[in-house]
């Protein structure tokens, strides 16, 4: 050797441990933010201050009944299978500690009730498989109900928290929960006002696509609080998709919960986003006629919280809707809090359905209702206004 010197050994790869170090803090970091969402969704006030357009819906009353009240069938069909009502319980949580035990409980309840229930997002155990029974104790508990599998559309292409999900990742998804349906969230309001959001939507439609493609059972495509547009619903049919869940403004509002999240953290940036943005979206009965007029199935979710309401989302077209946070509020009480709420709501559905002249919960779409308000100028100026013609009674119904 030259000089008589040491040969040096070479380096080691400059950032390794720095790269080891940031995958496990970005796999903690998911994790503290959905035990973060739970809490704040139980705790804090983080409703849209828009209603979801339910007070604009008048049901025009039938004095005479054609059916008895116990006798009102309210099974559905969605997606090729029978529920026992058009009932969903919300993609909610999963994948922090606390969430196994949410999930079983509302399992149950679907099994019992014969209910479609949706996962929390699942990249937590997709990225740290420890987490996922937080997810599969849901088809333990209810081994014959009709299950929702569930990604972000933002985690389909390359963002700066990591590389997009692999098809494989996605029937990982559907396996880990013995999935009936996978639901692709599009939830780009929260990304924004998220401290560590993931932002980035080039080759989005493109990765939608393939995503849809690769799949073994159908993909949902589910917004989470803004709506779901025309235009959109139109174009997402077309990547492949077979059912909506409109997610429209009047729920809970994850703007909101986000700015909690960034207020806590001293990001006041974020934090006036979420406080502006707060109110942002389609109300959900406007965005339930909107996207309709694609002609796939809609899960009406945002600002359900009756029976009633129900019974008026399906009357503007919807064929399941969804409850997140009353169900959610009952789960952490207890089983016999979960099955005592969605009874009265079942209840209160019913006696919509009696009281409206029908005779099953399919009945609604064709009920005469009115339209009023701010809901009737939204479907006006958005030019849906076609959406607003009750569905032909079918023969014999009455």
């Amino acid at each position: 050797m030259r000089g008589g010197g040491r040969r040096r050994r070479p380096a080691a790869r400059p950032g390794a441990a720095a790269r080891r170090r940031t995958s496990a803090d970005s796999r903690d970091e998911v994790e503290r933010r959905k035990a973060e969402h739970l809490r704040l969704a139980t705790s804090r006030e983080v409703g849209s201050r828009r209603g979801p357009g339910w007070s604009d819906i008048q049901l025009l009353h039938q004095a005479l009944p054609v059916a008895d009240l116990p006798a009102i069938d309210l099974s559905a069909e969605f997606l090729g299978h029978r529920l026992g009502a058009p009932l969903a319980i919300a993609a909610m949580t999963g994948g922090h500690e606390g969430a196994g035990d949410v999930n079983a409980r509302l399992a149950r309840a679907a099994e019992r009730f014969g209910l479609a229930m949706g996962l929390g997002s699942q990249r937590a155990a997709l990225r740290n498989p420890r987490l996922a029974r937080t997810y599969a104790v849901a088809r333990e508990a209810a081994p014959h109900a009709f299950l929702i599998a569930n990604v972000g559309a933002a985690q389909l292409t390359a963002q700066d928290s990591g590389p997009p999900l692999t098809p494989s990742q996605l029937a990982s998804a559907v396996a880990m929960v013995g999935a009936n349906a996978l639901a692709i969230h599009l939830n780009f309001l929260e990304e924004t006002v998220q401290p560590e959001g993931d932002r980035l939507v080039t080759g989005l439609r493109r990765a939608l696509a393939a995503a849809v493609a690769s799949l073994a059972v159908p993909a949902i495509a589910k917004e989470t609080g803004a709506g779901i547009s025309h235009t959109a619903a139109v174009e997402l049919r077309g990547l492949g998709f077979r059912a909506l869940d409109v997610g429209g403004a009047g729920g809970t509002s994850f703007a909101a919960i986000e700015t909690a999240r960034a207020e806590a953290r001293g990001d006041l940036r974020r934090a006036e986003l979420g406080r502006v943005y707060q109110d942002w979206g389609i109300p959900t009965a406007v965005s339930i006629v909107a996207a309709g007029a694609a002609g796939l199935p809609i899960i009406a979710t945002g600002g359900v919280r009756t029976g009633l309401d129900a019974a008026k989302a399906i009357a503007l077209g919807a064929t399941l809707v969804a409850v997140g946070r009353p169900l959610l509020a009952a789960a952490l009480r207890g089983e016999a809090a979960v099955e005592a709420w969605i009874t009265q709501f079942l209840e209160e559905l019913r006696v919509a359905i009696f009281l409206s002249g029908g005779r099953r919960a399919a009945d609604l779409r064709s009920a005469p209702r009115v339209v009023l308000g701010e809901t009737r100028r939204w479907i006006e100026d958005l030019g849906c206004e076609a959406g607003l013609a009750p569905a032909p009674r079918p023969a014999g119904g009455l």
